[in-house]
């Protein structure tokens, strides 16, 4: 068992304090975003095992078998197949989609044979690996998640009473389901620029003043005003109206699969991924939009979103079910004086302390874990958790 010594990255939307509250340490007054725990080569969690500390990747990539498991490399490769976070949001994220894994190999492919540089601003496809994603609210947690009905979305967007918004109404209202989404979509990603920025304006306003009446869309009303606060004129503002808002309460999770459009707007979370950079932007970004490969991926299918409420088994342990094998989350709660709860695996863990504190014990001794801590366990190594408070568990469901 390793203790992790984790990377906590600083983009601008995130908090200034709820990472900081989570170590119990003092706030720098820069915003800290995401808390990574994995082996992801852009920032790997650290190990010591007497001999200084170590990137994971680097442990990992010297024993894959010994650290993963022969069944976790034959499935997955040489790598750990997921990346764990602590996520704090304090301004929405970029709405953004997934390719599924046929749809990244092949963009990965292309733009490899074209020569388009890694780190280039517009690259769509940093590796040809899939991101499918489960957050797990930690406090209460607000999101944009998957296509509203049309006809709901159309009501919506009408009750703004914004002219220019009529003929996307009218084609929600009148076109089939995956028809209507598409050409509204691509329209609002396509306008001019100036017309849709005073668009924008206009429909921001209407929302804040619905979002003030009690009406059963107020909440969803409230967070594009506010979404529209921290990206006037973005037409992913428009975009996000046509999206599902989802508020969290701790404890509850979202799963996100391929082609998927969604937000994370506020709140603190633990999240989980396969191990993938490949993300498509629809807006509320400064970043590049890609809107013909963004169409290429996107799902025009609308769904009520699935919120997902965690399954206990026998042991007590508490499951979010997902449809994919390279991560499988779950969690514990403990109970001081309980007996030891045993993890059994035959792959390779991660162990998240998310609040009071919790004890490791296996064949080598016992490594204590206070809230916000996480540690490494090899595939193989026997564990048992105890102590009074509640662990994630991230492993590989293979």
């Amino acid at each position: 068992m390793d203790r992790l010594v984790n990377t906590v990255r600083p983009y601008a939307w995130g908090s200034t304090t709820a990472i900081p509250e989570l170590l119990g340490v003092r706030p720098t007054g820069e915003p800290q975003a995401e808390m990574w725990m994995g082996a992801h080569p852009g920032a790997p969690s650290r190990v010591d095992r007497g001999t200084g500390p170590v990137a994971l990747s680097e442990v990992i990539a010297a024993d894959p078998d010994g650290e993963l498991g022969a069944d976790a490399v034959s499935l997955f490769g040489p790598r750990l197949p997921f990346l764990l976070k602590v996520l704090a949001a304090d301004s929405p994220l970029s709405l953004q989609v997934h390719p599924d894994l046929a749809q990244a190999k092949e963009g990965f492919a292309d733009e490899e044979k074209r020569g388009v540089p890694a780190d280039a601003p517009h690259r769509n496809y940093k590796d040809a690996n899939h991101k499918p994603e489960l957050i797990c609210a930690l406090t209460p947690f607000n999101g944009l998640c998957g296509f509203r009905d049309p006809n709901e979305a159309a009501e919506l967007l009408a009750a703004l009473e914004v002219d220019s918004l009529k003929p996307y109404v009218d084609i929600l209202h009148s076109q089939p389901e995956s028809h209507a989404l598409r050409e509204v979509l691509t329209a609002v990603l396509t306008a001019d620029p100036e017309a849709m920025a005073e668009t924008v304006r206009q429909a921001a306003a209407a929302a804040e003043r619905l979002g003030a009446q009690d009406g059963p869309h107020a909440p969803a009303y409230t967070a594009y005003a506010s979404i529209a606060r921290h990206y006037p004129g973005d037409p992913g503002v428009i975009a996000a109206m046509l999206l599902n808002f989802v508020p969290l309460q701790p404890g509850e999770a979202l799963y996100l699969g391929a082609g998927v459009p969604h937000a994370y707007l506020d709140g603190l979370g633990v999240e989980i991924m396969a191990n993938s950079d490949n993300v498509l932007r629809c807006g509320l970004t400064p970043k590049h939009v890609d809107v013909p490969e963004l169409l290429r991926v996107v799902r025009f299918e609308s769904a009520a979103p699935a919120v997902l409420r965690p399954e206990a088994d026998p042991s007590g342990e508490e499951l979010y079910t997902t449809p994919i094998d390279e991560f499988r989350l779950s969690r514990h709660v403990l109970a001081d004086g309980a007996a030891p709860r045993p993890l059994p695996t035959t792959g390779p863990q991660i162990l998240l302390c998310a609040s009071g504190e919790a004890s490791l014990r296996g064949a080598d001794g016992e490594l204590r874990l206070q809230r916000g801590e996480s540690a490494f366990v090899p595939a193989g190594e026997e564990a048992a958790l105890s102590g009074e408070g509640t662990v994630f568990r991230a492993t590989v469901t293979a």
